[in-house]
């Protein structure tokens, strides 16, 4: 008989939160929804265990809300939230992208295009989902080739909040493949090297993505 193999706590404690994550940022839990314990434990395939510590990492992300005595619920942002926050993401962005465009590294830089090229090709499959995380990670290596560890820390912070109403934004046609135009022109800028010119893109992305989200939030309010 084969001997049982135990899966490391802090495994499942991690794929629990990944796969957390992906519905709330995905809307297959929507803003404001109170997370069951019961109901994600089963759908999740864990236990309570994991799933709480997963509950509690997306909490210190600021995808979860824990209210005293009535549990934890996906985080429902109002508008003035979502400004304010754009505002300090906008310019976190674009500090990274300076600074990534001074101190990126051939080898980053490689990376970074190879990303863009798979999340093009997801972006041409319509796989929203793939394209957002690939989109995702361009972001994260962007902003790691700055070089600046407290600017990484923040930017993860304050972006957190913002990944459901990222991932939404690409459901306007037109909005999605301005965003993809939009990247183009940053691989085009960090391989340039122009740190003023990635600057202004950034700005300009972020205002954009900003636009998309209110105009999304403005109309499931009416």
């Amino acid at each position: 008989m084969a001997d049982v193999i135990s899966i490391p706590r802090q495994v499942l404690h991690h794929e629990a939160a990944l796969r957390l994550r992906q519905l709330i940022v995905e809307g297959a839990i929507a803003p404001g929804a109170k997370l069951n314990e019961r109901e994600l434990a089963e759908r999740l395939q864990v236990s309570r265990t994991p799933l709480r510590e997963a509950i509690k990492t997306l909490a210190a992300e600021g995808l979860v809300e824990l209210l005293p005595n009535r549990g934890a619920v996906a985080v429902q942002l109002t508008v003035q939230d979502v400004a304010d926050t754009f505002e300090v993401i906008a310019m976190l962005e674009a500090q990274s992208g300076e600074l990534a465009a001074q101190r990126i590294t051939d080898a980053e830089l490689a990376e970074v295009r190879a990303l863009h090229y798979e999340m093009l090709a997801a972006h041409t499959r319509r796989d929203l989902s793939s394209y957002y995380a690939l989109n995702a990670q361009i972001h994260e290596r962007i902003n790691a080739a700055a070089r600046n560890p407290v600017l990484r820390q923040t930017y993860r912070n304050v972006n957190a909040r913002l990944q459901a109403l990222r991932f939404r934004s690409n459901f306007d046609e037109r909005k999605w493949q301005r965003a993809v135009l939009e990247h183009e022109q940053m691989v085009q800028l960090l391989a340039q090297r122009d740190a003023a010119g990635l600057r202004t893109l950034m700005l300009q992305h972020l205002a954009h993505k900003r636009d998309a989200v209110l105009e999304l939030m403005q109309q499931g309010a009416a």
